[in-house]
């Protein structure tokens, strides 16, 4: 992982964490497609910061506009 500044690895974690939590809210809505890239964009967000929350608001888009 890169350097971040002003307390980025949080920030890093917390993306993660609510990329993780959207997941399992896409799996209780038995939306597994979904629920399935978030998890992926969770994974992937370990090596690119801010790929999840993206992936994140890109499925809530998504699902708003369907």
């Amino acid at each position: 992982m890169t350097t971040l500044p002003f307390g980025g690895r949080t920030l890093w974690r917390l993306g993660i964490a609510s990329t993780l939590l959207d997941a399992a809210a896409a799996f209780v809505r038995r939306d597994v497609r979904t629920g399935v890239l978030l998890l992926g964009a969770a994974v992937a967000s370990i090596w690119v910061p801010g790929l999840g929350v993206v992936a994140s608001v890109l499925a809530r888009l998504f699902r708003k506009f369907r």
